[in-house]
């Protein structure tokens, strides 16, 4: 299963390689952005957030949640889309230059090995209280939020096709 794309499948990596290929970037000066979500059901707003996210640097990397770990933050009804739909889906982007799975319900883990230049979550997380914020701040980074696109949530989504499929 999954996309045959071998561009695509190529930026879809494990922790070890995404290490190997961030020493050769930050050997050129490149400046890492890191950001991290569930990206269930990808709709415009995720793209305008992704999208605004790489225009702060040199290289997007996007820590996806794994199936395991959807279910224990979102409950026994999601993922709708499996891990490996939702990372090659982002990796098909070509704002996204890297995404690699997490299994832990935050990317606390994949912040420190990482080590992002720049750490971005949404506006509606108070920078303070991002998962990562002291990792990045104490090596010199920044951390910024990237205001949403309203009216638009997978939230919103699944609401909909729920109201819909009951009124029939």
């Amino acid at each position: 299963m999954g996309c045959f794309n071998e561009n695509i499948k190529s930026k879809v990596v494990d922790i070890q390689t995404l290490q190997k290929t961030l020493e050769i970037a930050r050997l050129q000066n490149k400046k890492i952005v890191f950001t991290n979500g569930c990206f269930d059901l990808i709709h415009l707003g995720h793209v305008d957030y992704l999208s605004k996210a790489r225009d702060l640097g040199d290289i997007l990397v996007v820590g996806v949640n794994s199936d395991n770990s959807v279910k224990r933050l979102k409950g026994n009804t999601r993922p709708l889309q499996d891990e490996v739909s939702r990372s090659q889906i982002l990796a098909s982007f070509v704002f996204v230059d890297f995404v690699v799975l997490f299994d832990e319900d935050t990317p606390l883990n994949l912040i420190q090995t990482v080590q992002p230049d720049i750490l971005v979550k949404g506006a509606d997380y108070k920078i303070e209280d991002i998962v990562g914020y002291d990792i990045v701040k104490n090596k010199g980074g920044e951390v910024k939020t990237i205001s949403f696109l309203q009216g638009f949530s997978t939230t919103n989504i699944v609401n909909k096709i729920l109201d819909t499929t009951s009124t029939k």
